[in-house]
């Protein structure tokens, strides 16, 4: 069952190419560039709704999940979104690099206008657009319903920031403020000439 997810904030996406975890990336562990046969490589990205956005989401998704129930499942489909302090919730989708020697074909990405975008496009965090995904109901030691991302069209795009390999420390800070007020315009000089007489600035010749 395909689904097109509308309008949510898009978080930590790995589209571009395929990622896998690796816990030994750093104290905690982070997600990776790999091979499409690397184990655990696949594409992802998270993304954080409404509650009526996630409560439609949820009703497309236990739809599919009734189709396609079979004896010995639950009788029905479990909350599978993470719920926010603010009240929001949040989702993932996620396609496998590769099943068994077969690589995937990776998540399309698009601009507003529908305009394919180049495969090394980064999409980043906080960015808003459509999700279109597809339901894959499940039985194994839990039940559920997998959402296997398709594809992605960018609404609206926050550009990446550089990050810093410092931590602050005390010491110069750069102020981007600007130092001059707002002053009066230039009154222009009277059109017509003015004589001024030479006593006025005195003469050209110094003085011993």
């Amino acid at each position: 069952m395909s689904y097109i997810i509308p309008n949510v904030e898009i978080l930590y996406p790995r589209i571009n190419q395929p990622y896998r975890y690796d816990s030994s990336a750093g104290e905690k562990g982070k997600s990776v560039p790999c091979d499409p046969f690397d184990d655990g490589a696949k594409y992802e990205t998270k993304f954080r709704m409404s509650n009526e956005q996630a409560k439609t989401l949820y009703g497309k998704m236990a739809t599919a999940y009734q189709g396609a129930k079979e004896k010995g499942w639950p009788d029905k489909l479990p909350n599978p979104f993470e719920k926010e302090e603010e009240g929001t919730f949040v989702g993932k989708a996620v396609l496998k690099a590769a099943y068994g020697k077969d690589a995937t074909e990776p998540p399309k990405q698009f601009d507003a206008k529908s305009k394919e975008l180049p495969e090394d496009f980064k999409l980043t965090t906080g960015s808003i657009g459509n999700i279109a995904v597809t339901f894959y109901p499940y039985k194994m030691a839990e039940a559920g319903v997998s959402i296997r991302l398709r594809a992605v069209q960018v609404t609206k795009y926050v550009p990446m920031e550089a990050a810093s390999p410092f931590a602050a420390v005390d010491g110069f800070e750069h102020d981007s403020s600007n130092p001059f007020t707002e002053v009066a315009p230039t009154v222009e000089a009277p059109s017509a000439s003015v004589e001024v007489d030479d006593d006025i600035f005195g003469s050209d010749t110094p003085e011993d």
